[in-house]
């Protein structure tokens, strides 16, 4: 039989390594940072630290190819590293395989010259620079790139840029932004209207405005104004129109990406309600032999499997150069949901600690409330689901390809 639902001893050794990473180098340096928070030069030593120690174990940048000093991981090898590592808010951060930077890693090594590459991928790999990607614009709909009104006129050799962002992660102290604008007027499709463009960073014109601060805090998701940006023709990513293109197959990935890392939340907080349940007694009993919390454990363990199922297949997918779009879709709409009700159940069962900060729970739900909009909104998905079941119907006659395309 050709389905195997094992590692390979050399991943599963991996994703062990990955564990006792987190458990002995990251999850103690996290609280340092929490007992000296807004300490920024701390927080900066202790990344310092776990990075150097990360790649010291042989865990540093596990996403990318040998000659960039990556592992050369595929996508399902990924699936256990990222889970793994997301047990701790710093784990992926640690091993450079970090949310926005990993997604433009791929996008250069896919589509950027060799000359972009040596500039703006390889200080990546190495750690020494970080970037962003600035698509989001708060006028239009972030779902629809088909709207953006962040407009680039070629003059001469340079593209002078004019528009407005937000939400861009990772803004303030990156070293580079990818940034998508408008170049065409009429293309023959919508969706060619748009091309990418390698902005350095600070550059005159380009404007953080403010951080745009979230039900759970600051995080570097930056407000941006853009000015007669000024951006060599050479910093074109890709060709002419290809913004949407390029988009597309670097968010395909990375939304799978965001999936494996909400396993290691998820899971996570599944081990905290057991443990909890096992542990405190009440009405005669613990709260383990209560009919009601099983069944909140019951169907949180069955949502799990169900996300680990659907992030390995299209993972699997994905690795084999197959079409990934719809299973994507569906891991991200129901990993998403998942998330937040596996959170929920887990503060339910730890009661009014559940709800303070003494746990890390209460943040985890704060921080799982935007995984439902990241990457494209619940709706989005749920509606190009419905349009690529539809017309698997209407070609074959049946719905078998819209469901993963599976053998049974």
């Amino acid at each position: 039989m050709a389905i195997d639902f094992s590692f390979p001893p050399e991943i599963e050794e991996l994703r062990l390594k990955v564990r006792t990473f987190v458990d002995e180098v990251v999850r103690p340096a996290e609280t340092r940072i929490a007992e000296r928070e807004g300490d920024r030069r701390f927080l900066v030593d202790e990344i310092i630290k776990m990075r150097a120690e990360a790649y010291s174990r042989g865990l540093w940048l596990p996403h990318m190819p040998a000659e960039y000093g990556g592992m050369g991981l595929g996508h399902v090898a990924m699936a256990s590293v990222s889970a793994e590592a997301a047990r701790s808010s710093f784990g992926p951060f640690a091993l450079n395989a970090q949310a926005p930077d990993e997604g433009n890693m791929h996008t250069l090594l896919h589509w950027g010259t060799e000359e972009q590459k040596k500039k703006y991928l390889v200080p990546l790999c190495k750690g020494v620079a970080r970037s962003c990607f600035a698509m989001t614009e708060p006028e239009v709909a972030g779902s629809d790139p088909t709207l953006i009104q962040t407009r680039a006129v070629l003059e001469g050799d340079e593209w002078v840029i004019n528009g407005h962002k937000w939400f861009i992660s990772g803004a303030e102290g990156a070293k580079f932004a990818i940034l998508i604008a408008r170049t065409e007027d009429e293309p023959e499709v919508p969706q060619a209207g748009n091309s990418a463009f390698i902005v350095d960073l600070p550059s005159d014109g380009w404007e953080i405005v403010r951080d745009v601060h979230t039900m759970s805090g600051s995080h570097n998701h930056c407000e941006i104004r853009i000015a007669n940006l000024r951006v060599p023709r050479d910093n074109m990513l890709g060709g002419r129109g290809d913004g949407h293109k390029l988009g597309q197959a670097r968010l395909g990935p990375a939304r799978l990406a965001h999936c494996m890392r909400w396993l290691g939340q998820a899971e996570m907080a599944l081990d905290m309600m057991v443990d909890r349940s096992l542990n405190r007694f009440a009405h005669g009993s613990l709260l383990a032999d209560k009919q009601g919390i099983q069944w909140m454990i019951a169907d949180s363990a069955m949502e799990l499997y169900q996300c680990k199922l659907m992030i390995l297949h299209a993972a699997y997918k994905i690795d084999r150069g197959e079409d990934f779009r719809s299973e994507v879709s569906m891991a991200k709409h129901f990993v998403a949901n998942s998330l937040g009700r596996i959170i929920d159940r887990a503060i339910q069962v730890h009661g009014a600690l559940g709800y303070s900060t003494d746990t890390p729970l209460a943040k985890m739900a704060q921080q799982a409330r935007w995984a439902r909009f990241a990457d494209g909104a619940d709706e989005v998905h749920q509606w190009r689901i419905a349009q690529r079941t539809i017309d698997a119907y209407k070609k074959d006659g049946t719905t078998k390809a819209a469901t993963g395309g599976l053998p049974l």
